[in-house]
């Protein structure tokens, strides 16, 4: 885990930052749920070198960096040199850009370029690079305005907050840049962005971006926990008390037209000192996998969020771990009156379907195989299928005629899915 190391408080009426310096900081785990600060000795700190700091600002050949919001990851091109297996995306202060470093350890970095090598954005806000390795490319994600470019070298902001993208071939030279589209969803600020190819099905890119919403004051906004605080965060700056951040839901298969859910990822939950602040509940970069704590079932997935921001508490803030299922971020979802869904026409390869889902005990899920006309193949229909019930990750479905869907291969079909008080949250054909 790398994270930023920052003092931030409002005292006063002012925001004070003074602390010490912004640094990078480093983390282990074994298991994504203990985790360890490592002492390595690489950058004095208040005149001692036993710390996990791996990156420091300040002057880096013709820049000047602040450590904000980078995200460092291991690139997994096969062509990535030796000295380069990590990389990040830094920002340079001045001139306003993002730098690109390299590291053969993730622990001891240096630059690959004397200049931002993207320099139109805000890059105030989570400034993200990976190898996507379904496309042969890296691609990288930022903070944006909407109306904010007049030409690459003459960026000023305006409109409101969005996010931005591009790809290359090296990590220094990028192209395609493009602001990111959204199906069906209305124009929001969008703080973070967090995206990411899912390791269970890499050619699907995921996102959770930040969604900053300012309420202004009510009733229901004093009511929020510890207004005394949110009272003097407002002195400094009035959205500082009155603005909310939550996290969102997102998934693309090309990586710029995404489907982004209007309903709340991570909602700010139940109320209690640390929570309901602007800063709290960003997702940060990257998933987990991790063992369940309980008992026999299976694995799951950890991410981790902001809380307790800008508090100047002697903790101030921390991450909290929240867990999901495999493949939970959403799901069809029917009452016990029932639902179904029918599928767009896919071509799939393999020897069985199977669903991650769940029901109640009384509850059920049935599937059809379809032509692409809606007719039921023979032995496929829907009255020809097993009902399933229970909650796992992994079920293969079956028919009369038993599970193999090997003659149906690669020719489009279409998959009506019937639910009763169940959800389904993926669907998979394997060998």
């Amino acid at each position: 885990m790398y994270y930023r190391g920052w003092h931030l408080a409002v005292e006063g009426g002012k925001l004070k930052s003074d602390g010490h310096p912004m640094f990078y900081c480093y983390a282990e785990s074994k298991d994504g749920i203990h985790w360890i600060k490592p002492d390595l000795g690489l950058h004095e700190f208040r005149g001692s070198k036993a710390n996990n700091i791996v990156m420091v600002g300040g002057p880096a050949g013709s820049m000047t960096l602040d450590m904000e919001n980078a995200a460092f990851f291991r690139d997994d091109n096969p062509q990535a040199a030796p000295d380069a297996r990590y990389k990040a995306l830094v920002h340079s202060r001045k001139p306003n850009g993002l730098a690109a470093f390299k590291s053969a350890d993730g622990l001891r970095w240096s630059l690959m370029s004397d200049a931002p090598v993207i320099t139109a954005g805000a890059f105030d806000s989570q400034n993200i690079a990976f190898w996507d390795s379904v496309r042969g490319e890296y691609r990288a994600y930022w903070r944006y305005f909407t109306a904010g470019v007049t030409t690459e070298k003459n960026w000023r902001p305006s409109g409101h907050r969005d996010i931005r993208m591009a790809t290359s071939k090296d990590f220094i030279h990028w192209e395609n840049q493009q602001n990111l589209s959204y199906a069906d969803s209305p124009a929001e600020e969008l703080y973070t962005n967090a995206v990411t190819p899912y390791h269970r099905a890499p050619h699907l890119l995921i996102g959770f971006p930040t969604r900053y919403i300012e309420r202004g004051w009510s009733g229901s906004m004093r009511a929020l926990p510890e207004n005394g605080h949110r009272e003097l965060r407002s002195k400094f700056a009035d959205r500082y008390g009155t603005a909310l951040t939550e996290g969102l839901f997102m998934a693309s298969r090309d990586g710029v037209r995404f489907k982004r859910w209007n309903e709340a990822f991570l909602r700010p939950g139940i109320e209690r000192p640390g929570t309901w602040f602007y800063g709290s509940h960003y997702l940060g970069w990257q998933i987990v996998e991790t063992k369940s704590q309980m008992e026999g079932a299976p694995d799951e997935l950890s991410f981790y969020a902001t809380e307790n921001y800008w508090t100047g508490a002697s903790k101030s803030c921390a991450l909290r771990r929240h867990t999901l299922r495999l493949d939970g971020f959403v799901s069809v979802q029917a009452p016990m009156s029932g639902g179904e869904l029918i599928t767009k026409p896919l071509n799939f390869k393999g020897t069985g379907l199977t669903l991650n889902f769940a029901t109640s005990a009384a509850g059920g899920v049935r599937v059809e195989i379809q032509d692409v006309n809606g007719k039921a193949l023979p032995g496929f229909a829907l009255d020809d299928c097993d009902p399933l019930f229970g909650d796992t990750l992994q079920r293969t479905v079956t028919w009369k005629n038993g599970a193999d869907v090997t003659a149906l291969a690669d020719e489009p079909v279409r998959l009506r899915f019937a639910l009763q008080d169940a959800d389904v949250y993926s669907f998979q054909f394997t060998k």
